[in-house]
């Protein structure tokens, strides 16, 4: 029996479970608990705001997405 590869929506499950894990863990676990969706939104949006823009990320070569974008625009400039 042939194997068959995971379809593009099952890649992506796993980027978001993965994700919502790490957020979970870094945030919501034990932590605090929130009486609303409205108290916990705060925290949630820091804690996005942060992984997205300033936490170190492998397919990154463990640099910052912040980071990564300057190096890339310094080497864009660089070559021109």
């Amino acid at each position: 029996m042939a194997m068959t590869s995971c379809p593009p929506e099952c890649k992506a499950d796993a980027a978001a479970e993965a994700r919502n894990a790490t957020l979970k863990r870094a945030t919501l676990q034990g932590a605090k608990r929130w009486s609303s969706a409205h108290e916990a939104r705060p925290a949630v949006f820091k804690w996005i705001t942060r992984y997205t823009t300033r936490s170190r990320h492998s397919a990154l070569g463990y640099l910052s997405p912040i980071d990564y974008e300057q190096q890339t625009i310094d080497r864009a400039l660089l070559a021109a």
